[in-house]
């Protein structure tokens, strides 16, 4: 037998929004039109050779973007919105906002390789980064799903993978047209293997500002948002510099701080899902006469390594669904606690949501 009973499921219903649903339509219909141009100036054998190795580390990166959401994992409708805004409105936006500044400077008198450089080291990260950023400050209506850093973070990537992934295509295609297969494979050494995290890193930055501002008190928890834009424009510009005057020292320093950024990403991320586990022990107890807690549970859910021999354990039992159901269900109730420590929550929704919760973990427990 399969327990049929989801976590989603039994959560109160949450219309999805419609903004959001017309949002991914329209970037999905911009992403595609922009494919088909570069389909079209490229022609078929160029352009499939750039969109497939466009499309070949996304299954890696997507993989090892969404790992970070395991513990709260986010609305999937959220999740291919930020993807698709980035692949679609953020890039045809951008790409019309840089040639118009380009345009500007040429006017203005500047030589062709004056208004390159400029464009590439200056706009392109400060329009790319408001735009890709610009998602995270379209889902602050459904402020609710960013519970913390990692979901600003997850949200973020996404949306700079998005947009790297069809950046990435006219890249490559360039490259095919001006030097073939070899300046294509080339670029796709540096672009996709090298340092295919630049654009989520560059943008996880505002996902951190943002997150920031939403989960923090405090009149300076505002200030964050511009801080991060800013982080992600100064790495942007970085690696963007070294890679137009192709400079091996530049490039090589801007690539340093990149990684660094990462490596902070990750330890917010890792750091914050053991808070969070830890806060288990501080609420969970008050619900021990429900009979859907016990000390065994509370030590199994406020151990990252517990709830893994857990789940291990229920899935050679068949019962993997339930428990990670159950799991779930317990760390949405810990960040309800949290929410409405953090916000205030409306007493009836409060008990809605909170007995919806623990509904889900007494069917998860009878399996």
């Amino acid at each position: 037998m399969t327990m049929t009973v989801h976590l989603r499921s039994a959560l109160p219903i949450h219309r999805p929004s419609k903004a959001l649903l017309i949002g991914l339509v329209i970037s999905s219909l911009a992403a595609v039109v922009v494919l088909g141009i570069f389909m079209a100036g490229g022609g078929p054998v160029g352009f499939g050779l750039s969109l497939l190795l466009a499309v070949a580390p996304l299954p890696v990166l997507l993989a090892a973007v969404l790992s970070l959401d395991r513990l709260e994992p986010e609305p999937r409708l959220h999740l291919a919105f930020a993807f698709a805004w980035g692949a679609g409105v953020a890039v045809v936006l951008a790409i019309g906002l840089t040639l118009a500044g380009e345009a500007l400077f040429a006017r203005a008198g500047y030589g062709s390789q004056v208004v390159d450089a400029v464009g590439t080291v200056f706009l392109a990260p400060v329009i790319e980064e408001a735009l890709k950023g610009s998602a995270l400050l379209l889902l602050l209506r459904r402020r609710r799903e960013i519970d913390g850093l990692t979901d600003g973070i997850v949200y973020a990537s996404l949306a700079g993978l998005g947009f790297a992934a069809v950046e990435n295509v006219g890249y490559y295609l360039s490259a095919y047209l001006q030097g073939g297969m070899g300046a294509t494979m080339q670029l796709f050494l540096i672009r996709g293997l090298i340092d295919p995290l630049g654009h989520p890193v560059y943008t996880s930055m505002i996902g951190l500002g943002v997150a920031y501002a939403l989960t923090r008190r405090g009149p300076a928890r505002l200030a964050m948002i511009p801080l991060g834009y800013l982080a992600a424009v100064v790495l942007h510009g970085l690696w963007n510099g070294g890679a137009s005057m192709q400079s091996l020292p530049w490039l090589g320093g801007a690539y340093l701080v990149i990684m660094a950024a990462l490596v902070l990403l990750v330890v917010v991320t890792v750091r914050e899902r053991r808070q969070l586990v830890g806060r288990m022990g501080a609420y969970l107890p008050w619900y021990r006469s429900t009979g859907l807690v016990t000390e065994q549970d509370i030590t199994m859910l406020s151990s990252l390594p517990g709830r893994r021999r857990a789940r291990k354990w229920a899935r050679g039992e068949g019962l993997g669904r339930a428990m990670s159901d159950y799991q779930q269900a317990a760390t949405e109730l810990t960040l309800l606690h949290l929410r409405a420590e953090r916000e205030g929550v409306d007493p009836d929704r409060f008990a809605a949501e909170r007995d919806a919760l623990l509904d889900v973990m007494a069917r998860a427990r009878r399996w």
